[in-house]
């Protein structure tokens, strides 16, 4: 067998999230068939992140096992081929060792949230932003982030339905900048809870409104309680930013 991993990139709008799921449009099933109609296998595609309904990736680390060796230039333009019309492309593709495993082996993710913060509605960026009208605070919106770095328990930013086994987690880095009329919210963990980032970045958008002081903020963050949080974020606003690998 010979391992191949990829770098993916795709609009979420269409697909029903990454994990494969009967009768619906997903990241993971497109893969899987591209690669059926190439090499006539069939195979199990893993992902270094498993994104929701609507959320995008601009560099998605993805494997797939073949039986046989293929060059990984013609691996990448023939899947990019069966993909069509699907809004997916391979950007790369590589071999890499069998030890190696895209979710497994990653050590830190990293995500984007993109907000437009502007009066007009969205035309060429529908679907790829969450608009917001009111002026928002991002300096206010990046000191309240700064609470969330660190290992922590958040339950209050875990979706009730996460099947997670500890609401523990490390978040190495959490940020917010603006850039003309986009105001973007990075953060990277190794590993996030289910609707982690979007649950945050709906309860930092509290206060970059006004509404929460960063007391209120970090009131409902050490609560540990999901009922505590504020809005969720939208999920097309979101994007899968990277992985690290050693």
């Amino acid at each position: 067998m010979a391992r191949y991993r990829m770098l993916l990139e795709y609009d979420g709008a269409p697909f029903a999230g990454w994990q494969r799921q009967d009768n619906l449009l997903t990241v993971q099933g497109a893969l899987e068939e591209a690669a059926y109609k190439f090499c006539g296998e069939r195979v199990t595609a893993h992902a270094a992140g498993r994104t929701d309904a609507g959320v995008h990736a601009l560099a998605m680390p993805a494997q797939i096992d073949l039986s046989g060796e293929v060059d990984p230039f013609r691996l990448s333009e023939a899947l990019n081929y069966h993909l069509k019309p699907h809004p997916a492309a391979v950007l790369s593709a590589e071999k890499c060792p069998a030890s190696f495993h895209v979710r497994f082996s990653a050590k830190e993710r990293s995500y984007r949230y993109r907000i437009a913060n502007r009066r007009a509605p969205l035309t060429l960026d529908a679907g790829r932003a969450w608009r917001i009208a009111q002026r928002l605070d991002e300096a206010a919106m990046h000191q309240a982030a700064q609470v969330l770095v660190g290992r922590h328990d958040f339950t209050t930013f875990r979706a009730s339905t996460c099947q997670a086994a500890s609401p523990i987690r490390t978040l190495l880095s959490a940020g917010v900048r603006r850039d003309g009329e986009d105001v973007f919210i990075e953060t990277a963990a190794q590993s996030f809870l289910h609707h982690q980032v979007r649950s945050m970045v709906g309860s930092l958008v509290e206060v970059g409104l006004g509404r929460w002081s960063q007391g209120d903020f970090e009131s409902a963050f050490r609560a540990i309680d999901r009922t505590h949080c504020g809005q969720v974020a939208p999920p097309e606003g979101l994007y899968f930013l990277a992985a690290r690998y050693d």
